[in-house]
């Protein structure tokens, strides 16, 4: 067992608390706790692993960022494809079919509202069936005639 040197230090009565309250969670000694904490205070490569641990989580969420960004611009241009199509595709409705279009249309958003709180609790989302479906697609020009034609490749 290495030898160990007595030393007579002061500590502020609140801080010497935290000592003790900690050496008691970790059920250690205090001079344990205070000698793991001088030690990383005089090591100098702490701050280079803080530096790699932060650079880390800031790349994580940069990523996370990134996949928010491109999900919300697939989300953006879907929505507007939709409105165009149904603007240039729907025709006015008489003045006499409007309240039974209208009442119809609440009945369908209902319906709507709960699929999608149904999804929304399930966990299920639509971008990552859509991904899923993308990724299993194979690539290459044998697929693209596959896609067009319906038929398999010769």
């Amino acid at each position: 067992m290495p030898t160990r040197t007595r030393r007579n230090v002061y500590f502020d009565p609140a801080l010497l608390k935290q000592v003790d309250a900690l050496a008691m969670r970790r059920k250690v000694s205090a001079s344990a706790i205070v000698e793991a904490a001088v030690a990383s205070f005089l090591s100098g490569d702490t701050t280079e692993k803080l530096e790699a641990a932060m650079s880390r989580r800031l790349d994580k969420l940069s990523r996370q960022i990134d996949t928010l960004d491109e999900d919300l611009a697939v989300l953006g241009e879907t929505l507007s494809l939709f409105i165009l199509i149904w603007l240039s595709s729907t025709p006015p409705l008489p003045e006499n079919a409007q309240a039974a279009a209208r009442a119809k249309g609440a009945e369908r958003f209902e319906g709507f509202m709960q699929n999608l709180g149904r999804r929304l609790a399930s966990g299920d989302r639509f971008l990552k069936e859509l991904s899923r479906d993308v990724e299993s697609i194979p690539e290459g020009p044998t697929a693209d005639r596959q896609e067009t034609s319906g038929a398999p490749p010769e």
